[in-house]
């Protein structure tokens, strides 16, 4: 067992995008990869030196084979390095971290890379008999990042209804709901305006025949 202390040497993300927006070129694995190569230049690390990479990603379909290991490799890792995908959902990246931590704890790795990727843009439509063939009649397309992502697998139910059911249970009401949001809006916005966020923020490329273009 390592005694040492765990420490995060550097956090990065990608800005957040809009759906159908200006990121929605960029598949989730080369916007993960964007954000690992600032970490490492924030900490002074080359690729080389992580030994592990845990990153979580819950609409797979479509990525390719083992996104962890694309995002690692895009951000210049080695192919030795040991990659992990992760789906626990919206825990999916807070689970890469713990489990970094864990392995640093027990002294099975000593440079971690922990985080998380998704691209909501890029989610397909599935269609789920097309294997075995279709006979007749009408077939339905399934939208990958409602029935994977956003979806309870036991009774159907969306994440929102899921929102309002709390708040029935804890007596929120719409006004404070609202209040809320507004709040929260307005923070963000002041944030913004102060560059509090610049720091964690690494920009991204995204490459068109028109150009490139920095978001």
């Amino acid at each position: 067992m390592n005694q040492d202390a765990v420490v995060i040497v550097a956090a990065r993300r990608t800005p957040i995008g809009s759906f159908l927006g200006s990121l929605s070129a960029v598949s989730a694995p080369e916007l993960a990869a964007v954000a690992i190569q600032a970490c490492l230049k924030d900490a002074e690390l080359t690729p080389d030196c992580i030994e592990q990479a845990l990153i979580g990603c819950v609409l797979q379909a479509g990525i390719g084979q083992a996104p962890a290991r694309q995002a690692a490799l895009a951000s210049g890792m080695p192919d030795s390095v040991d990659c992990t995908t992760i789906n626990k959902v919206c825990g999916s990246a807070m689970k890469a971290t713990v489990f970094a931590h864990d392995m640093i704890r027990a002294g099975s790795t000593t440079i971690a890379v922990a985080g998380g990727m998704e691209s909501m843009s890029n989610a397909p439509y599935l269609l789920p008999k097309a294997r075995s063939g279709y006979r007749m009649g009408h077939q339905q397309a399934i939208d990958h990042m409602l029935y994977d992502g956003l979806q309870n697998p036991y009774d159907g139910q969306s994440m929102g209804f899921f929102g309002d059911q709390t708040a029935c249970k804890y007596d929120f009401s719409r006004e404070q709901q609202d209040s809320f949001s507004i709040a929260s809006v307005e923070r963000a916005l002041a944030a913004i305006a102060s560059g509090a966020f610049d720091a964690e923020i690494a920009p991204v490329v995204v490459r068109s025949r028109k150009g490139d273009s920095v978001v």
